[in-house]
């Protein structure tokens, strides 16, 4: 490693050091890596690819130094409650219309089985007395 490498990964310690304690000075606080590239002076990009072991090792801090979830995390989780409850809707959404095409289908029979039933003529021989006298 070079000496610029190795002065990279001395300021990403201590500003993880910085972060996990609160007391961040160039950065907003947050436990992220765009807050740990800005509190060590690194370009983020350098902090993902060259360092990533260092933003692994962060990440793996906050998981066990604070009791809260990293930024990152916490935002992916609320996305997928969301889109866990916007799947349940939409499937409450497609049983209620399987059920109604459904219903709609088998007014449709009825009602296909009643007009060809008024409009047939009665094919029953003359000679045939109807059990039960045709209700009106």
């Amino acid at each position: 490693m070079n000496q610029q490498h190795q002065d990279e990964r001395t300021r990403i310690r201590k500003a993880m050091d910085r972060l996990l304690s609160g007391q961040a000075t160039a950065s907003n606080g947050s436990l992220t890596v765009v807050a740990l590239a800005a509190e060590a002076d690194v370009h983020r990009m350098a902090l993902m690819k060259r360092h990533a072991d260092l933003k692994n090792e962060f990440y793996e801090r906050v998981r066990n130094e604070t009791p809260q979830t990293p930024e990152p995390e916490r935002r992916l989780r609320e996305t997928v409650t969301r889109l866990k409850k916007t799947i349940a809707n939409k499937n409450d959404e497609i049983e209620r219309l399987r059920q109604q095409v459904t219903r709609l289908a088998l007014a449709g029979a009825v009602l296909t089985q009643q007009r060809d039933a008024a409009t047939e003529p009665s094919t029953a021989p003359n000679n045939v007395v109807p059990l039960r006298p045709p209700t009106p």
